[in-house]
């Protein structure tokens, strides 16, 4: 069986020079003019970054980093390259108040992560984007803290199985549907699986760390995720919007 390593970085962990992003990355990133979608891009590719050196056995020097490349292939997954060459790992990339996390599974598996708070979500929303069979968990839920993870639960891992997908929002949240398998993932890593309307099965986990809400979605079975870190940095994350102006 398959498994996905991955890796959880902070907005304060970034440096604020470029020089561990190729010369490419910096000319994709130079015409970023919303401080939100720069410093966001920023941090998911430290992020990634760290977390390719360290699937690969690589030292995380300015050098090192420099090298890993993360392009994004035609139907916007993102795709590897260290020093100009395919790297042997697939990743999936998310971020969410000030955090980021990177997965890292091998070439040729396909894996999807997300991140999310675990927030309040509007009976407009959960009516709009899920389906008959998740509506009527969700909603039937009593109002509180289960219904507000389990409503970001099932967003979470549809965004998820969406980027195994390789179609990302693009593809209608509907034609996705959660089955939330294990309800202990406020322990531990949890079972959960995602099956597409063509009636293909994507396997998946989920854990949570405080006030964010981890999923890992795959295209075959695989063992609960493992973390790079240890403890994981999500253990004790504090969301925060750092792009916003200081009153």
């Amino acid at each position: 069986m398959d498994s996905v390593r991955w890796l959880a970085r902070g907005m304060h962990d970034v440096p604020e020079p470029d020089d561990w992003l190729s010369p490419r990355e910096s000319e994709r990133l130079a015409p970023l003019r919303f401080p939100k979608r720069r410093m966001e891009s920023r941090l998911a590719r430290w992020t990634a970054k760290h977390a390719v050196a360290c699937a690969l056995g690589l030292d995380a020097g300015l050098v090192t980093l420099a090298s890993i490349e993360i392009e994004r292939a035609s139907s916007g997954a993102p795709v590897v390259y260290v020093a100009g060459n395919p790297a042997p790992v697939a990743v999936s990339m998310t971020d969410r108040a000030d955090w980021a996390v990177c997965a890292v599974a091998g070439r040729g598996m396909g894996v999807g992560t997300d991140l999310e708070l675990v927030e309040f979500r509007t009976e407009a929303f959960v009516r709009d984007w899920f389906t008959p069979a998740e509506r009527d968990r969700v909603l039937g839920a009593a109002p509180g803290q289960w219904r507000d993870l389990l409503a970001n639960l099932v967003w979470s891992a549809k965004e998820s199985a969406l980027k195994v997908l390789e179609t990302g929002l693009r593809r209608d949240t509907r034609s996705v549907e959660v089955d939330v398998i294990e309800t202990n993932g406020e322990q531990r890593w949890a079972r959960l699986a995602v099956r597409s309307e063509e009636g293909v099965m994507f396997p998946g986990w989920w854990h949570r760390y405080g006030d964010f809400l981890l999923t890992v979605v795959a295209d075959v079975d695989s063992f609960p995720p493992t973390t790079m870190d240890e403890p994981p940095r999500l253990t004790s994350a504090v969301p925060s919007h750092s792009w916003l102006p200081k009153q």
